[in-house]
Formats: structure tokens, C-alpha cells, sequence
């Protein structure tokens, strides 16, 4: 007959060899990491006090909305007259201004206020609402305020997206040129009032 040999041994031997091979392991794996370049660590990266201070003077009138202003910025610079009122202080009157003929001056600034127009910048006309609609978020990412408007013509209903109205064709000009440099496409509008 055959004799059945009982198991030697016990679980705690096995845990503890186990527990060895795993740290030589983890070991091995240690030292080749450390031993491998890092990527995206640049050692040995020095800079001297010229480098430290061309950084800094650049970085001293940055302006994180420039590309916001289109090829031709118009910087907002404070105003060397202007003095901070007091509370309780009434702020000082303008000087009128003195110019050489005061009469024509009256007159210009009357045929200004008595423009019997409003004016408009027409960004497009569409045949579609929804085309329009697009015009009309590029706009108002671009920072303008668009309305759309329709007209009946020749039977079919035209969208237009017009910002305004102006009441003088100087600021209407001036809108005009700031879509120009935006690149949009647009059209001088005058609406008697």
C-alpha cells in the first residue's frame, strides 16, 4: 500500500518568501527608473540676470486683450487732467473752450443735433433667418451689438443685421471701420428719421 505523505510547510513561510521576491522586484524596478532620464524636466536649465530682466520688462506692459483690439489699437490711457473728485465735492466745470469763431461753432454743433438722419452699418442681408442668426453671434463675439431686422422685398422676406443706429455718420464711419478691421463685409445705411 501506498503511504500518503503529509505537507510540510506552513503559510507563513510562503508569505514571507513571497514578500522577498516582491521588494526585489520593486528594487530592480527602482533602480532602473532612477537611472532613466525624465522626459519634460529640463535639467540643467540656467538663466542669468539679463534674460530674468528682459522677462520682466516685457511682461511689465502686457496686455492680455491685444489681439482683441484689431490692427489698430486704441490704448485707453489715463487722462492727465482728470484729479479725483472728493465725496461731498462737486467736480470743477469744464472751460469753455475758446476758439475764434464761436458762431461757427454754434452753428456746426446746431446743423449737427438738427441731422434729420440715423444711420445704420449693415453687416449683411440674408434670405435665410438662420444665416442671418450667424451673422449676428459673429458679431456679437466680435463685441458689436447686432439687430435683425425684415423686409418685404419683391416678395420675399430679407433678414439684414445692422448695428445702430447713430445719430451722427461720424461714429456710424467709425463702426464701420472697426467691422472693416474685423474683417466683416459692410454698408453705410441712411434712414431718415
Amino acid at each position: 500500500m501506498a503511504r500518503i505523505h503529509p505537507q510540510r510547510g506552513n503559510t507563513l513561510v510562503g508569505f514571507i518568501l513571497g514578500l522577498i521576491v516582491g521588494l526585489t522586484i520593486a528594487l530592480g524596478v527602482a533602480v532602473y527608473v532612477t537611472k532613466v532620464p525624465i522626459p519634460f524636466l529640463n535639467k540643467g536649465l540656467t538663466r542669468n540676470a539679463d534674460q530674468d530682466a528682459a522677462e520682466e520688462k516685457k511682461n511689465k506692459d502686457w496686455d492680455p486683450n491685444a489681439p482683441l483690439y484689431g490692427k489698430n489699437p486704441a490704448p485707453v490711457t489715463p487722462s492727465e487732467t482728470a484729479k479725483p473728485v472728493k465725496p461731498g465735492e462737486a467736480p470743477a466745470p469744464a472751460a469753455p473752450s475758446t476758439s475764434e469763431d464761436p458762431l461757427g461753432d454754434l452753428a456746426a454743433s446746431k446743423a449737427q443735433q438738427a441731422d434729420a438722419f440715423q444711420y445704420f452699418v449693415q453687416a449683411g442681408a440674408f434670405l435665410s433667418s438662420a444665416e442671418a442668426d450667424s451673422q449676428r453671434i459673429k458679431l456679437s463675439l466680435a463685441g458689436f451689438e447686432p439687430v435683425i431686422t425684415q423686409r418685404d422685398q419683391d416678395g420675399k422676406v430679407i433678414y439684414r443685421v445692422r448695428v445702430g443706429p447713430y445719430d451722427s455718420k461720424t461714429q456710424a464711419e467709425q463702426t464701420q471701420s472697426q467691422l472693416k478691421s474685423n474683417k466683416f463685409e459692410s454698408a453705410l445705411i441712411r434712414v431718415q428719421r
